[in-house]
């Protein structure tokens, strides 16, 4: 499986389990130019900005231990293109979902990264 492959596995499980949180899908991989964005999803009128980070083990760290100062700024800087590009007026945060194994599953989501 190429890391793309890998890549794409991991955000449909975290897409799947967003889902069953109750969340709508609203965009997976929304892209410029600049910036990419995971997943764009919605709940209860919130968006959610969610990073997907996938590990197969953890010996080198989870995958939110990956969620550094760099990777936040980048995230601030896309959630703010999405939301002046889409005109968005209400609330919206930040989110990790962390996806491991080789079952690919959700073992942790963290909101309000910001």
């Amino acid at each position: 499986m190429t890391t793309f492959e890998t890549g794409r596995r991991a955000e449909t499980a975290a897409a799947a389990f967003l889902r069953n949180k109750g969340c709508r899908i609203v965009a997976r991989n929304w892209r410029n130019r600049r910036c990419e964005i995971d997943i764009v999803a919605e709940r209860k009128g919130a968006i959610y900005f969610c990073e997907v980070k996938y590990r197969l083990r953890n010996t080198q760290g989870c995958g939110l231990d990956y969620i550094t100062p760099k990777k936040l700024t980048q995230m601030r800087f896309a959630a703010a293109l999405w939301v002046s590009t889409y005109r968005w007026q209400g609330e919206y945060q930040l989110c990790a979902v962390e996806v491991a194994g080789p079952d690919f599953l959700v073992t942790n989501v963290v909101t309000d990264l910001t």
